[in-house]
């Protein structure tokens, strides 16, 4: 089968398509051929090695450990293996996964789900991740509640869009942070106030949030607090900087470490891939509370310059990768 396989950390040339051995499903698992597989920040991480504190986590210190990337995938299975009970050969299933650059990914079955009926199988690979990501922002770290101000930043991302979507359908009063040429997509996922950070500073506003999401942004602790209210809560969702040690993660080490002194909650969130949230997302999609927003979708052997789109901040919601 075809992937994209890397052998060593560096830019996107480290990327090469070729012809690797088909897997196979194993006990607990299942098969799928790849109908589409979403690029995410993490993917630049990974196939760079930075910041080092990656390599530090089990990623591999030389070169990676996992030589194909992708971890939201969406697909028909094709074969189950031994004990796996709820799925079989042509369902249609999105979910979570080691190596989903590729024509063909295996997986344990607890971290897929049934594809909704008002979803295409092809954008559902936009939401494994970047949806539950939004979900456990809002609903777990931040603890939103209806009626609350709620500031997204980065409300154009592929995390962003999810988290608009997410606190309107929790009843709060949203408004999102992104350039120019995305504010009408912001509106137009139900935000209630868009702010252009190319023309206005958030923290120079009148009123204050209860609740505000920084997602893989590079602000000061000090810069964010003035836009929060006495006794509001800051979640940090990744962060970018030049830092090759720590790439914007000591942020949420200063934000833990400052948050007992203070009345306002800082926290930071470290996303986990859990079947039961992957399921309230599709019950919310289900609803039509929230939906993927898709930015564009590349053939496979396209995957480096996809990821440079992204890593360029000119994505508007999710970017696909297809086989």
């Amino acid at each position: 089968m075809k992937a994209i396989v890397q052998e060593e950390y560096g830019s996107a040339d480290v990327l090469k398509l070729q012809e690797i051995e088909q897997p196979t499903a194993g006990p607990g698992e299942v098969l799928i051929r790849v109908q589409a597989a979403a690029v995410d920040a993490g993917v630049w991480h990974l196939m760079t090695g930075l910041p080092y504190l990656l390599r530090l986590m089990g990623f591999g210190l030389r070169k990676p450990r996992v030589r194909v990337r992708g971890r939201e995938v969406s697909g028909h299975v094709v074969a189950v293996g031994d004990s796996v009970t709820r799925f079989q050969p042509g369902d249609e299933v999105f979910g979570f996964c080691e190596s989903a650059f590729a024509e063909y990914a295996s997986a344990p079955e607890d971290g897929f789900v049934l594809k909704p009926s008002n979803l295409s199988l092809q954008h559902a690979a936009a939401v494994p991740i970047s949806a539950t990501t939004a979900l456990q922002a809002l609903r777990d770290a931040g603890r939103v509640r209806p009626g609350q101000r709620v500031l997204v930043i980065g409300a154009a991302g592929g995390v962003g869009t999810f988290a608009v979507q997410l606190a309107k359908a929790f009843g709060a009063e949203v408004t999102g942070v992104c350039s120019t040429t995305k504010t009408e997509l912001v509106r137009s996922i139900g935000a209630d106030a868009v702010i252009d950070y190319t023309q206005e500073d958030f923290a120079d506003r009148a009123h204050h949030y209860d609740l505000i999401l920084d997602i893989a942004g590079n602000r000061s602790l000090s810069h964010l607090r003035r836009a929060l209210a006495p006794r509001g809560t800051l979640v940090i969702v990744g962060g970018e900087s030049e830092g090759r040690w720590f790439g914007g993660t000591d942020r949420v080490l200063r934000a833990l470490l400052l948050s007992p002194f203070l009345r306002q909650r800082l926290c930071g969130l470290f996303a986990a891939e859990r079947l039961k949230d992957l399921r309230t997302v599709v019950e919310l999609i289900a609803a039509e509370e929230i939906s993927p927003v898709i930015d564009r979708i590349h053939p496979l052997h396209e995957l480096p310059q996809a990821i440079e789109h992204l890593r360029a901040g000119g994505a508007r919601g999710k970017v696909l990768i297809t086989p």
